[in-house]
């Protein structure tokens, strides 16, 4: 496998367009045409901007900088086969790595997504999810705090939430290098909050939750490392409460179709594990 050296590569993104009869924006996470209505009522419309490789070039980002960071770290669970075993296995680690990382308190995953692409396969399903083709933040300030409600218990809720707390994204490259369809993340630094940013409704089966959804801006700022490999990961920051206009407090990601990606590449298989982090 040849694998490229540019450091800058022109990718289409699909950013979010908005309802044209000015209604909140929505999406079904798993849809069913019975609905009578559509899965989502928005358009992501692609625009080609540059997505630079910062491969050994990793320190110039943070995650209080720019929102994301890269760590290189192998996991003791490498099979991601099995949901129950992953909750079992890869969630303690996961826990204790971020501690020690991060200098939490207390870290509480809440979910993860494992991502396999299969350009042959149709159905989108909790057990066939695809990667994502558009750019978002998986949270807004509203579903975060309403994540510490639902996965605390009540009694310690108003004193975690009287402290710093953060949502934070752990993806890995589950088998192979990310060649394929990698991962891009946007310079927090870049984003205009007032003019680029757009509360979606995500219509769960059982409930409604809330993500982000982002608008074409000429002066985002993409980065990506080209082939993360399963001993490394990225720390994507979704939600932090420290709001002081210095500090990240959210990161625009993607997939993207990598025009570098070698012929050969394997299809990308990657887990993103979600934690609720805590400081005293």
């Amino acid at each position: 496998m040849t694998v490229s050296t540019a450091d800058v590569v022109t990718a289409e993104l699909r950013y979010f367009e908005p309802p044209a009869d000015g209604s909140r924006p929505y999406q079904y996470t798993d849809y069913d045409p019975k609905l009578g209505v559509p899965q989502a009522n928005f358009s992501k419309v692609p625009h080609a901007v540059p997505v630079e490789n910062i491969r050994g070039k990793e320190d110039t980002v943070s995650l209080d900088t720019t929102g994301f960071q890269y760590f290189a770290r192998a996991a003791k669970h490498t099979a991601f086969t099995n949901d129950a075993d992953v909750e079992k296995e890869y969630y303690p680690e996961s826990i204790e790595l971020v501690k020690e990382l991060l200098g939490a308190s207390r870290v509480v995953p809440f979910d993860h997504t494992i991502r396999r692409r299969r350009p042959e396969e149709l159905e989108d399903t909790p057990q066939k999810r695809q990667p994502v083709p558009q750019v978002h933040i998986d949270q807004t300030a509203e579903s975060a705090v309403a994540r510490v409600h639902r996965h605390l218990p009540a009694a310690d809720v108003p004193a975690l939430l009287a402290k710093r707390f953060q949502i934070v994204n752990l993806w890995r490259p589950i088998g192979n290098p990310a060649y394929d369809w990698p991962l891009a993340l946007c310079d927090w630094r870049s984003v205009d909050q007032v003019t680029d940013l757009v509360p979606t409704t995500l219509k769960y089966p059982d409930r409604d939750g809330e993500v982000m959804s982002v608008k074409f801006n000429p002066n985002h700022k993409w980065k990506y490392v080209r082939g993360v490999r399963p001993d490394e990961f990225v720390l994507i920051k979704c939600y932090d409460s420290k709001d002081d206009g210095k500090t990240a407090t959210f990161t625009p990601h993607t997939a993207f179709a990598d025009p570098s990606t070698p012929k050969d590449a394997p299809l990308r298989e990657s887990i993103e594990l979600r934690l609720l982090v805590f400081y005293d």
